[in-house]
């Protein structure tokens, strides 16, 4: 049902729009990256951080429903020098937050709505068997073994798909239609998870194809990559990406870069790996990342319908390494009817099959118009997610929420002030150029933001509504 408040401000809002049937920056908001989070890990990581830092948890971005938001963090603050032989990575919980991100018309100001982020939960990531952690200090306790963001928590003897190693990398993260898990993604293995939503417990992991995995691990990216290993994924830019189709039959994960039997990163043909949900039988697809003549590493991918994606293509510049960005995007493809690459190896036999991206969003364009300088365009652009509808001057319209990822640096090397950032853009039917838009139906379930993960006790109330209820319109 639509607000009736909100509709006095449809004839401003409508002005406030570029164009119509054009994809316009509606929103923005932030949250400092100097916060700490709700979890109960207050102690002093080994490089002196604390373990509760909210820093980053921009590197995935889900929809769960209404206005709440799961926002991913990586491996956790390493840009602290402690010690570089595990590539300052420290012993930091992998963890989800639970946000909301609420619009609402805005009074004044250049964007028709205002964005109001909300941290209202810290979830800790954990399995109920045994975890290998190598050299890094164990977090196996009262049962419950957490994995960490140390490098060195993993078992020589077997290759990087063993998901009894203790380290993870969360990259990206998707919420089952039932609502009750999330699916997350991981560069260490690469790994993809099914984890209970409400709890953080691993409670299913999938068998990925042999070969993404690499065979000697090591825990830097020198010890790992190239000549060490020859085959498998790129050390630090294993799976990026990840998407759930609308049913929720199927997750399509990103490498973030080409395997290394394909060329390695800067190469051209990067992969796309279905997993169907039910049976776990995978299927991998060839993704030409070439772009005005570059190559360029994959950051996000996110379901259209059941065959057609977006995906978020990036430089590393901007707000966060004190430079300047020059390239930011979101494409779309389609891999129905294209051909399988599962038994292909190198560029020249992925070329014959690759799927060939169009543009969707120029973002870098998009956010200059609105007087975003590409010194202030976050680096790391790196999370979507589709949020509720918006209704501007009568017209039904969809939102894309866009999410950075701070890497646990609040302020910039130059000092400049580097939160959380969440850009909204508002799409419609005719932008996607014959494509059909189909949202992700998410069963109503106990609100998981009131489920706050304090040490083993959880504090549960309630709350949730179904998309069709939330629309907003100005």
């Amino acid at each position: 049902m639509l607000r009736p408040t909100l509709l006095a401000t449809a004839l401003a809002a409508a002005l406030a729009m570029p164009s119509a049937h054009a994809i316009n920056l509606i929103a923005s908001g932030s949250l400092s990256g100097a916060l700490n989070d709700l979890s109960s890990t207050s102690g002093a990581l080994e490089n002196g951080v604390a373990g509760n830092l909210l820093g980053g948890l921009g590197s995935g971005l889900a929809w769960a429903g209404g206005n709440t938001f799961l926002g991913l963090p990586d491996r956790g603050p390493n840009a602290t020098a402690w010690n570089a032989t595990v590539a300052d990575t420290a012993s930091y919980i992998p963890r989800f937050q639970t946000l909301t991100l609420a619009l609402s018309a805005a009074s004044s100001g250049a964007l028709p709505f205002t964005l109001t982020p909300k941290l209202t939960a810290s979830t800790l990531l954990h399995s109920s068997t045994a975890l290998n952690y190598g050299t890094a200090p164990s977090l196996a306790s009262s049962g419950k073994n957490y994995f960490t963001g140390r490098s060195d928590a993993f078992d020589p003897t077997q290759n990087s798909l063993n998901t009894a190693n203790a380290r993870l990398d969360t990259e990206s993260i998707r919420v089952s239609n039932d609502g009750r898990s999330v699916f997350i993604s991981d560069e260490y293995g690469p790994y993809v998870y099914q984890l209970d939503r409400s709890t953080g417990e691993r409670i299913r992991t999938f068998t990925l194809p042999s070969n993404l995995a690499v065979a000697t691990l090591g825990p830097t990216t020198a010890s790992e990559g190239a000549p060490t290993n020859s085959s498998g994924r790129v050390a630090n830019k294993g799976m990026e990406g990840l998407a759930i189709t609308p049913d929720g039959a199927m997750l399509v994960g990103m490498m973030q870069s080409a395997l290394l039997q394909d060329g390695g990163d800067g190469a051209r043909y990067n992969r796309l790996v279905t997993i169907d949900i039910a049976t776990g039988s995978t299927h991998e697809y060839a993704y030409d990342n070439r772009i005005t003549g570059k190559n360029y590493n994959n950051s996000e991918i996110l379901a259209l319908n059941n065959h057609e994606f977006l995906v978020l293509e990036r430089d590393g510049k901007g707000l966060g390494d004190d430079s300047k960005t020059a390239f930011k995007q979101v494409l779309k493809v389609d891999i129905a009817g294209a051909q399988t690459v599962d038994n292909d190896s190198g560029v020249a036999a992925l070329s014959l099959k690759a799927v060939k991206p169009s543009l969707f969003l120029d973002l870098k364009a998009a956010l200059n118009a609105h007087g975003i300088t590409d010194d202030q365009i976050p680096a790391k652009l790196e999370g979507m997610a589709f949020g509720d509808d918006v209704v501007i001057g009568g017209v039904t319209m969809h939102t894309l929420f866009v999410a950075n990822d701070n890497d646990f640096l609040a302020v910039t090397p130059a000092g400049l002030d580097n939160p959380n950032q969440w850009f909204v853009f508002a799409f419609s039917d005719a932008d996607l150029n014959g494509s059909e838009f189909v949202p992700q139906s998410i069963s109503t379930v106990p609100e998981p933001a009131s489920w706050v993960l304090m040490g083993l006790g959880l504090l549960a109330v309630a709350g949730h509504r179904r998309r069709a209820d939330t629309s907003r319109a100005i």
